[in-house]
């Protein structure tokens, strides 16, 4: 089961620019909003309604209920508002289907997925969701129980492989220095913060802080998390505290204090920065940088911590999206000679804990610093690093 580009009816084309822009809010109340207060009034509130929701789940469903209205469109059915067993068939039918390669062409989670896209659609509209229905929740739980499968998890990143992925950075020098300073610091940044592609995306000027670690006097970088998965609207205040590395080569403190300085240079005047680069003393690279560093003035607080570098070594305005996080870890990791369909911006952060897990670190330690709320999503990690570990076999004596 495909989903082609299809032309669709006026009125699904209609709905979909018009209820979608936000497929969570009703866009019904909106439009009586609109009939009882001026027009600024009501952009106002539309836009804090649509901002209430991640992009990404907007985008995610966006394109399952593209999908859905198409699906209705060559079945001569109604996408809104959806008959329940229509639901049901189309699930089932997108349960079935497979690429040419074999595979199934959806997961469970998938489904589900396209199940709450159908059902956030038809509550934006004013309308109940068919979701509910038995008929839709007995397919999903068939779907569920007939595809018992393992999760595909990408491979975590460990410590020798981080090593790996930096001896593929670009060579010091014009053009490839600021792809250089900017990657380093992403990856040592995802690796020790325990970072989600996207937290490394969102990432501002404003939200880096340098410090000093009270008790060895080393310095300290403290990561304010604006949002994150678990917390879209900031209340909790996440933050994330980096130590100064052993080695000034995986030290994230050195990395953010090169990469900082060289962004401060090229904020003041883009076309200076060639030239910064090429006058720049040899650095010894086991000498760390980061005791002797400041903040910069010139740097503005809204200013991206990771825009975009072209392979000519200009700077962009905007920030890399988490997809492209994710492109850049698989390009070091091809570079390393590594598959890089294995990793993914995942694998920084499942490295950690792995890592952590492999150094003795206890549940509580990972927990903190990765910002887990359940147990059992550490102990997967833990039991892949040493399946062994706090495990009664070892006390058979077999």
């Amino acid at each position: 089961m495909t989903e082609p580009a299809v032309d669709l009816p006026d009125t699904v084309r209609t709905e979909l620019r018009r209820g979608i822009t936000s497929v969570l809010v009703d866009t019904a109340a909106l439009r009586n909003v609109r009939e009882r207060f001026d027009t600024e009034q009501a952009t106002t509130l539309g836009r804090y309604l649509t901002a209430s929701q991640s992009p990404n789940t907007l985008r995610a469903y966006r394109t399952d209920w593209i999908a859905w209205a198409a699906w209705c469109t060559r079945e001569n059915r109604t996408a809104l508002p959806a008959d329940p067993l229509d639901v049901a068939v189309y699930l089932a039918a997108a349960a079935d289907a497979r690429h040419a390669n074999g595979r199934h062409a959806y997961s469970p989670a998938t489904l589900e997925r396209k199940s709450a896209a159908i059902a956030a659609v038809h509550a934006a509209n004013g309308l109940p969701a068919p979701t509910r229905s038995d008929v839709v929740r007995l397919t999903l739980r068939g779907i569920r129980r007939t595809r018992r499968t393992r999760p595909h998890r990408k491979r975590p990143i460990l410590l020798h492989t981080l090593g790996e992925l930096l001896t593929g950075l670009p060579q010091p020098g014009w053009p490839g220095e600021p792809a250089r300073r900017r990657d380093t610091l992403l990856l040592l940044l995802g690796f020790a913060g325990a970072l989600r592609r996207s937290e490394l995306a969102a990432l501002r000027i404003t939200d880096i802080h340098f410090g000093t670690d009270h008790t060895t006097g080393e310095p300290l970088l403290l990561i304010h998390l604006p949002t994150t998965k678990t917390d879209p609207t900031g209340i909790t205040e996440q933050h994330v505290a980096l130590p100064r590395g052993s080695q000034a080569r995986t030290c994230p403190i050195c990395a953010c204090a090169d990469w900082l300085q060289l962004l401060a240079t090229h904020t003041e005047n883009p076309r200076n920065i060639r030239t910064w680069i090429d006058e720049l003393p040899t650095a010894e690279p086991h000498i760390h940088r980061c005791h002797s560093y400041r903040p910069d003035p010139r740097l503005t607080p809204a200013q991206p911590l990771f825009p975009a570098v072209n392979r000519h070594g200009g700077l962009g305005d905007t920030a890399l999206s988490g997809r492209a996080v994710a492109e850049i870890v698989k390009r070091y990791a091809a570079r390393a000679g590594l598959d890089p369909t294995l990793f993914s911006g995942h694998s920084l952060r499942a490295g950690f804990a792995t890592q952590a897990a492999l150094g003795g670190a206890a549940d509580r330690e990972i927990m903190r610093q990765g910002r887990w709320s359940n147990p059992r999503t550490v102990h997967r990690y833990i039991r892949t690093a040493d399946p062994l570990a706090d495990n009664a076999v070892t006390k058979l004596g077999l």
